[in-house]
């Protein structure tokens, strides 16, 4: 079972628009949703799914709004979150920002999405491009006599229309990897901390021109396809927690683990994956900061680029915490720029373009008043964000892509990898 009903509400907790999908729940009960919202928040025990009696609230916040679900029912919880998601994403593609103003703004138009989103309670057509067929933002004129239902909902490949043309049949494979780190704090310069925590995010994002309704096949260097085929295990990469677009023939993976789909048109995420292995940090940082009282603060930040050399980093910042109190700050630098963010504590280094195996060095000296602060200040860690481009961390590879479409056309796959920072902590001694 699904919802029962869904709502969306301003941040005092008043509807600002709502549809009732079974009947079964009184709409009134939405009253009781923002005082036991704010009572659990005030007991610190606030939890995603709320229930008031015998009603459960399933809720997200998004902007200054919350979108609410409803039901009495023992519903599937990761579907009606899953929905809930997917409106948000639906009504950003069709509305740019989806705040309040934006709902007040177009009610005719979100009414009309809620009907096509969801009937009875089940999630029907999700896939914002095929909505946009139908249900657009102009008004239309009545043409007497005809109904209009798009085929490509009572199709077998929803998420795909019938008849697209392109004079270039293209195909831009995107293999995006965030990597999240957190490494504990060593004693100084020389001595090293310790890898507390480390995994790989993956995306591969698809960008398609591509004529027709073309089959594709999409081959990586998974190690269960290497095994399944008597390839063995070099060079192939162990995917965990895969999450497919609904376009990915599921069973045919199950079966040989082959990737086979009929593509929707244009930019969609094809799948994500991740890694839970122990990877070596990119970018080490060794700090020293020390503090002398009433006077001053000293910072010396050591960088090194611990990936291949052939490669390089860009638009690389590193995030080093200063005290709440400091000022009169003075920077020196080995490359890029250092700036002191006293709203965020932080001396960010920037350094444009940081190749594999080189060093960097930077100093910063602070001002302390005379005056201590009561209470003892924590030492967040340092925090770092770069982009890696033609560099995956996993070894992942695109090792082909087959399109194969009944005109016979020849299409050309361009397959790109990106390595980035996802949550990069390193925490100071």
């Amino acid at each position: 079972m699904s919802a029962s009903a869904v709502f969306v509400l301003d941040l005092k907790g008043k509807p600002l628009i709502s549809r009732n999908y079974k009947g079964d729940v009184s709409m009134a009960e939405i009253d009781h949703f923002m005082p036991l919202l704010m009572r659990k928040e005030e007991e610190g025990a606030l939890t995603p799914l709320l229930t008031h009696g015998k009603v459960h609230f399933l809720w997200i916040k998004h902007t200054n709004l919350y979108l609410v679900a409803t039901t009495m029912k023992n519903a599937n919880a990761s579907l009606v979150y899953s929905f809930l998601y997917k409106v948000v994403e639906v009504f950003s593609e069709y509305f740019k920002e989806l705040e309040e103003e934006s709902i007040r703004d177009n009610f005719v138009v979100i009414y009309e999405l809620l009907d096509e989103l969801m009937d009875f309670g089940f999630p029907q057509t999700t896939d914002s491009k095929i909505l946009q067929e139908y249900i657009t933002q102009q008004g239309n004129k009545l043409e007497t006599g005809k109904s209009h239902v798009p085929p490509t909902v009572t199709n077998a490949v929803s998420w795909r229309s019938e008849g697209i043309k392109y004079k270039k049949n293209e195909v831009f494979i995107d293999v995006i990897e965030s990597v999240n780190l957190l490494v504990s704090g060593g004693g100084g310069v020389n001595t090293n901390g310790s890898v507390l925590l480390s995994e790989i995010v993956g995306t591969i994002k698809l960008k398609v021109f591509l004529s027709g309704m073309p089959e594709l096949r999409l081959g990586l260097n998974d190690r269960m396809l290497f095994e399944l085929t008597g390839r063995g295990k070099n060079k192939s990469v162990e995917l965990e927690d895969v999450k497919f677009h609904q376009c990915v023939r599921l069973s045919r993976f199950d079966n040989d683990r082959t990737i086979s789909f009929i593509p929707p048109d244009g930019d969609f995420e094809l799948m994500s994956y991740r890694l839970n292995t122990q990877v070596k940090p990119l970018i080490w940082i060794e700090s020293v900061i020390e503090k002398f009282s009433h006077s001053r603060v000293e910072i010396m930040v050591k960088a090194k680029g611990q990936f291949k050399k052939q490669s390089v980093a860009n638009s690389v910042e590193i995030s080093v915490p200063v005290p709440s109190d400091a000022d009169s700050p003075k920077f020196k630098t080995s490359v890029g720029s250092a700036k002191y963010m006293p709203e965020k504590n932080v001396v960010v280094w920037s350094i444009k373009s940081f190749p594999g195996g080189k060093e960097f060095l930077m100093r910063a000296h602070f001002g302390l008043p005379s005056v201590e602060k009561e209470e003892v200040e924590g030492r967040p860690p340092i925090a770092v964000r770069f982009e890696i481009p033609y560099f995956t961390v996993s070894g992942i590879q695109v090792r082909y892509m087959k399109i194969i479409e009944k005109s016979g056309y020849q299409a050309l796959p361009w397959v790109r990898y990106i390595t980035q920072s996802g949550d990069y902590q390193l925490r100071t001694q």
